[in-house]
């Protein structure tokens, strides 16, 4: 892609160049037909002034660029839909609905879906290998009332625990989990780190016996004072933990438990990707799109309102 976005692009005003633009994205090699795969013949493009329409010639369906994407059924039109997604992918700490609601002119409860909508996108695939080298792991906690934000120690109540892994200049996942004990923690440890690596964590014993299975194991003490010891350190994950409370507190103020595997998703996304430009990594976003789908009913049914944001 040349160059970055701009919010005079004519992208983010017209729905048609918008959907041209995404027709390049989603199908850089020419038109596939999302409903049967059709892609030896070029499907037709019907005449239409308001979208690009197009049909199939093997199974006669028609066809635009949001079907089979998180953008399918939706009425925001297009080009409203590529600004969001540079707004967020641009955003380092996020962005909140409030405020996109009042950038783009859609209500805030649209605004909110379609974050929710765009992290679907941002969401990972199941990684196809594991992690190795050097990998971090720590846990810290999420949410709780305001008076008891500043309380330290495993098993805060009225807060959601969450788990990182983070390579040492690579990739990161992070993980709501159920509690911080030795068979939780090492299950999600074993699952995605390759026993050949180093892990690095803190004290608690949690990591040690799932630490015995990998072919070195280190720790800080914390409790003692220490933060490295040579190349010993959690401080890369801690650094993501930083970068993901301060969205949270500063930006969106509360996530809901319900939703909170979403946001996750987009700080993973954006951490992933912090090496490249805000348009690269917007590219990136909109390709993930495909064959993803969220209904508001959905969102609603874990939740029983929209987090405040």
């Amino acid at each position: 892609m040349e160059g970055e976005f701009s919010l005079i692009d004519p992208r983010f005003s017209d729905p048609v160049a918008a959907a041209e633009y995404l027709e390049s994205i989603r199908w850089p090699n020419g038109v596939i037909c999302p409903k049967c795969g059709e892609s030896e013949r070029e499907p037709y493009r019907l005449k239409n002034q308001k979208r690009r329409l197009f049909k199939c010639r093997a199974c006669r369906k028609q066809f635009t660029v949001t079907v089979g994407t998180i953008f399918e059924s939706s009425h925001v039109p297009l080009n409203k839909w590529l600004a969001a997604f540079y707004i967020l992918c641009s955003s380092k700490k996020g962005m909140s609905a409030h405020q996109l609601h009042r950038m783009i002119g859609v209500t805030y409860k649209t605004a909110w879906f379609m974050f929710h909508r765009i992290r679907e996108a941002m969401k990972q695939p199941e990684f196809q290998s594991q992690m190795g080298g050097i990998v971090e792991a720590d846990e810290t906690y999420i949410g709780g009332k305001q008076k008891n934000r500043g309380k330290r120690g495993r098993g805060t109540p009225n807060k959601t625990p969450v788990m990182a892994l983070v390579e040492r200049d690579g990739r990161v996942r992070s993980f709501r989990v159920a509690n911080v004990t030795a068979r939780e923690l090492g299950g999600v440890v074993r699952e995605h780190v390759h026993p050949s690596a180093r892990l690095m964590t803190d004290e608690w014993l949690a990591y040690r016996k799932v630490g015995r299975e990998y072919a070195d194991h280190q720790t800080v003490a914390h409790s003692m004072g220490e933060y490295a010891r040579g190349d010993v350190n959690t401080n890369t994950v801690e650094g993501y933990f930083s970068i993901l409370k301060s969205g949270v507190n500063g930006v969106y103020h509360h996530v809901s438990r319900a939703h909170l595997d979403r946001y996750l998703a987009e700080f993973d996304f954006r951490y992933c990707s912090r090496e490249a430009t805000d348009s690269d990594r917007t590219v990136a976003a909109l390709v993930g799109a495909e064959g993803k789908r969220l209904r508001y009913r959905e969102t609603r049914a874990r939740a029983s309102s929209p987090a405040p944001e």
